[in-house]
Parts: structure tokens; sequence; C-alpha cells
């Protein structure tokens, strides 16, 4: 059943609509909404997709405010580490559920969207217009919400080189292989390459196991030879990023090549990356960047990745998301209604513009020497 938000009362309700409800939709929805502001999110797939990356997310909580110690404890379960997509999504669709200020609709694509001075809003599939006094973007890297904030700049580029991900359940290695429960190593480990950077990771249990449920163990390595075979397949178009590659997707000879790559690689990481390539569970992401120019245009805001997509090499864009919602809920605080919703997104614009910009720059010297778009 739909929540009812906007009952009349004596005061006017405060109401936002974001586009996206992944990990940075949820995270801006939640902090919006511990600031009284009713939220509706609407996502095109449906609630139960699952995701198997590994995030490194930061949970030091030590001098933040509220709702930067809530967004941190629930990505993080509370400590530094590297968590599974499907986890944190978990923790944070079932805090927005708790939230009566919060509608979740799932299954729910945006045809249309548009703002006046008086509201933004959504045109959906089913035809039903969804307004708010603000409008986030959180719909990834290929943001329809985007091309509103900057239609000159609509596009994150292809970086000339891509990003194979692949992982495995520890139970699946040899026993002499295992990191053992006791591991108390980096969450993620580079070693050494004479062609690209490579990284393994041991990534916490799924939401909801036990703790003598596996962990996974987790590898991925950067490939700039592959343009040529990503374009082929529709993956990039120009310059521009369509989708991944999913491991039935990817040629035999290419699988043998990787194969013949990875078993020259240290243990775990060897046996993480052949598993993954014998399966076909591996997934190849081409890399993609957006510095953006701006993050706002009136009522209608972006957030995650829809307003910054740096180079995995930063790590840091996921935690960037986060203080994107933190952010915003800072700058609703004092209200929404009239020219103070264009007034609080000015202010969100002027307190992260810069520093995402900043972090999308800091990776370009990587995607600059080692990617050949």
């Amino acid at each position: 059943m739909v929540k009812n938000i906007f009952e009349n009362t004596k005061d006017q309700i405060a109401t936002a609509v974001i586009v996206g409800a992944s990990l940075s939709g949820l995270m801006a929805g939640i902090a919006l909404a511990q600031e009284g502001v009713h939220v509706t999110i609407v996502d095109k797939v449906g609630e139960n997709r699952r995701g198997g990356s590994g995030l490194r997310v930061d949970g030091g909580t030590f001098g933040q405010s509220k709702t930067e110690k809530l967004l941190k404890n629930l990505v993080s379960g509370g400590k530094s580490s590297v968590q599974l997509w499907s986890s944190i999504e978990s923790r944070l669709r079932a805090e927005a559920k708790r939230n009566v200020k919060i509608d979740l609709r799932y299954n729910t694509r945006v045809v249309a969207l548009d703002q006046d001075d008086d509201a933004a809003w959504v045109v959906t599939d089913q035809g039903k217009t969804i307004r708010g006094d603000i409008l986030i973007g959180a719909d990834g890297h290929n943001s329809q919400v985007r091309g509103h904030i900057a239609p000159h700049k609509p596009h994150a580029t292809y970086s000339g080189y891509m990003g194979w991900i692949a992982s495995m359940s520890e139970d699946d290695l040899p026993e002499h292989l295992r990191p053992g429960f006791d591991y108390d190593g980096p969450a993620v480990e580079m070693f050494d390459s004479f062609d690209g950077f490579k990284f393994g990771s041991v990534i916490e249990r799924e939401e909801g196991s036990s703790e003598s449920e596996s962990r996974r163990i987790g590898c991925t390595w950067y490939d700039n030879k592959r343009s040529d075979l990503l374009r082929r397949l529709g993956s990039v178009d120009g310059m521009v990023v369509r989708h991944s590659l999913n491991g039935s997707d990817i040629p035999e000879q290419t699988l043998n090549e990787l194969a013949e790559q990875a078993s020259y690689w240290p243990e775990p990481w060897q046996s993480a990356a052949l598993y993954a390539i014998q399966t076909r569970t591996l997934i190849g992401i081409p890399i993609k960047e957006y510095v953006p120019d701006r993050l706002v245009n009136g009522r209608i805001a972006l957030v995650g990745d829809a307003a910054h997509v740096p180079a995995p090499v930063t790590a840091s864009g996921f935690n960037e998301s986060l203080q994107d919602a933190v952010a915003l809920g800072k700058c609703v605080e004092k209200g929404i209604h009239g020219q103070e919703a264009i007034q609080a997104l000015a202010k969100y614009e002027s307190l992260r513009l810069d520093k995402v910009r900043e972090m999308v720059q800091s990776g370009q010297f990587y995607s600059q020497s080692f990617g050949r778009p």
C-alpha cells in the first residue's frame, strides 16, 4: 500500500522526488527524511536486484553529524572494510522502508521530468505525475536527470580501459589458501603487475549470514587492450559507455588470454580470477569518467554517479556519494518551500561541486597515462 505523504496539514509538507533507488538514492532519501522531508523514490528496476561487487567503505563516525553517523553505520556496519554492494543496499533499503516519510516505488520508469516556479516533477510510464519541492537525480552514470542539469554535457565518457571483476566464495578455495576468519590484512591489497593495477580483497559476508558462513575473495584488474572488443560488442559507442560485459558475452579467445595472464598471479587472487573465468561469472566494466560543471539547475540536483563518475583508482566514489547525501540533508534543514528550494540546492552545489570535481580529476592522471581512447 502506497504511503499517503500528501495529507492535508496546517503547515505545508516539504516534499522531494528522487530518481534512482540504488545506493545514492537511498542515502539521499534517508538524509532528507532525517530533516522532515517527505520523499518519493522511484526506480525502473525491481526490488530484488542483486550485486556481487565489493565496495570499500569508511566506517569512522567520530565527530560527525547525526545523519552522517547513521549513514556510515548503515553502509559499513561500523567498521572500515570491503562490503558487498548487496549487503549495503539491503541495509539502506530496510532503513528506508522503516521510515514513514519515505515512499519507495520500484518497477517505475521515468519517461519525462521538468520543473516550474512552484515544483519539480516526474512523469512515469504508468502515466502518473509525482511532484515535489525538489527533484534529485540519483540514477547512475547513464543519468537521465543529468540532461536537465547539463544538456551540453549529458554523458560520462569512456576512459580508454576497462576493469575485470572476479570473485568466489572462500569455501571454494583449497583450505591452505583461505585467509581465515582471523584475517587482519588490508581491506584492499594491490599486488605487483607490469601491465596496470591489480587488486585483491576479502569481501565481508552477505547481509544476514552467520559468522560461520563464508566471505568472498575478490579480484579486480585493469586492461587497456580491449577497446576494439568493447566497441565491437556494443559496450562502448564512440566515447559513451552503454553497458558492461557479462561472462556469457565474452569471447572464448578473450577468456583464454585472461586465464593465461592470471596464471602468474599470487594466491588467492589467481584462484579467484581463474574461477570466475572458468565459470563465466567474470564481469567486464568499461571505465568511464564525468567531471561535472554543475550539480544543480533550479529545483533539480544530482548526487552520486549521476553527479560525478571517478576512475575506480581513486577509491572515493562511494564515500563521496555518501557525503553528497549528508550535504543535501544539511542544506534543506531550513526548509524548501517556494524560493527556499532554489537557495537550498544552490548551497548544496557550493558545498560539493569543487570537491567532487577535484576527486574525479585526481584519477584522470591514470586514465591519461594508462587508458588509450
